[in-house]
């Protein structure tokens, strides 16, 4: 698709011009609307659904691909081979990304990248939210409205890093089906690459504008998803796995490229709901990629899963190797990966550290090759505490109205 001008599926198109002027971060004047005459349908949630709760808005019909290798009912996932793998679908992002989606009660969608530089001192995260899962507001606000919960949380990670998340309301939210602006930031699908345009403050303790620009290119566009529980309320989509990035932030030292990662979560229910912990790896390799996704849900269920991505995008379902213990974080997270078996794994720069959560790039061994790539584990016990919100208040701030001019 050599063009984000092509909405998916039957999306709406929405051209947003950005102006030209070097607009501060909270200057309202520094995106341009030209908007669609057609009007935007709202869609309801539906619980039950399988394809995560979050649905296209100005769709005329959902993604027609069948499930490969044959289909499951609506309490499944997967595929009738027992691949827990299946095609994209209800969202119409089985060919790139569509944000131009509905978020219902209670649910949740967000985009992710992250990068570590080819030197590897430095490391970047973005994730856009709609319903933002670790945002206080959201829970205190009943999550009756995503919309009004919304954020592009950027962290960079190295001498002179930075944590931005601002959770903002629901005027400071616009969507088209290659566009996501939340306030004076934006994701955008362009060309093939998701390019991320930055414009935040950074929170306590170390107050500052972070402005610049990301590019993220992938050597392909996977067309898989995957069900996290029996019912697929919770969906993790990984759009291109196997990715160059390019970082150009207005910091000494912060233009770079090296190694990316994109991919995308949607659920209808929030995650304290349905887990207690999970961890998450990926790890570039010589032919790809290989991602891990190991969680232990409230119901006693454990999910265990790895997949190989290629160059190409296609995906397969791996042997599992055992888990790897990690030293567990400065929070004393539990943390734990996989990898060769008889083999270690090391943190080799530590990224994001919470009370509840832990980002950092890991070193492991898998089929003998020796590999370094981003892990998260994830304490949801924890987070369920009544006394972990008001200290995430303090990091990420509430802006309830914003104006485009």
């Amino acid at each position: 698709m050599a063009s984000s001008d092509h909405a998916p599926d039957g999306a709406t198109r929405d051209d947003f011009q950005p102006d030209t002027h070097d607009a501060g971060c909270d200057d309202t004047a520094g995106f341009r609307a030209h908007v669609s005459s057609k009007p935007r349908r709202a869609l309801r949630a539906n619980a039950a659904r399988i394809d995560g709760g979050a649905q296209p808005t100005n769709c005329a019909h959902p993604d027609p691909q069948p499930v490969s290798g044959g289909g499951r009912d609506a309490s499944g996932g997967g595929r009738a081979d027992g691949d827990p793998l299946r095609i994209a679908r209800g969202r119409g992002d089985s060919e790139r990304p569509n944000f131009n989606i509905h978020v219902g009660p209670n649910g949740y969608a967000w985009w992710y990248i992250d990068g570590l530089s080819d030197c590897g001192t430095r490391a970047v995260s973005v994730i856009g939210f709609i319903g933002s899962v670790f945002s206080p507001w959201y829970r205190w606000s009943g999550r009756k409205n995503p919309q009004n919960h919304v954020c592009i949380n950027v962290a960079t990670y190295g001498p002179g890093g930075r944590f931005t998340m601002t959770d903002r309301g629901q005027s400071a939210l616009r969507q088209t089906a290659s566009r996501l602006e939340v306030g004076p930031s934006r994701m955008r699908w362009e060309n093939d690459q998701l390019v991320i345009d930055i414009c935040e403050m950074s929170s306590h303790p170390m107050i500052s504008k972070i402005q610049g620009q990301i590019r993220v290119i992938p050597s392909a566009i996977t067309n898989v998803e995957l069900p996290l529980t029996d019912d697929g309320a919770h969906i993790w989509r990984p759009f291109a796995p196997r990715s160059r990035i390019e970082v150009d932030i207005d910091r000494p030292g912060w233009k770079w490229s090296g190694e990316g990662y994109f991919d995308a979560n949607f659920g209808t229910r929030a995650l304290e709901e349905d887990f207690s912990y999970w961890t998450w790896g990926r790890f570039p390799t010589g032919d790809g990629a290989t991602c891990f996704y190991d969680a232990t849900r409230l119901d006693g269920s454990e999910l265990a899963a790895g997949f190989s991505f290629d160059a190409k995008g296609q995906a397969h379902s791996i042997p599992l190797p055992p888990k790897v213990p990690l030293r567990r974080s400065l929070w004393a997270v539990k943390r734990e990966t996989r990898g060769d078996a008889g083999t270690k794994a090391r943190q080799v720069q530590n990224m994001l550290d919470a009370p509840f959560y832990s980002r950092s790039a890991v070193q492991t061994t898998l089929n003998g090759e020796v590999t370094t790539g981003v892990h998260e584990a994830l304490d949801l016990t924890r987070f369920r505490s009544p006394l972990i919100k008001p200290m995430l208040a303090v990091r990420v701030p509430r802006r309830r109205d914003w104006t485009f001019t």
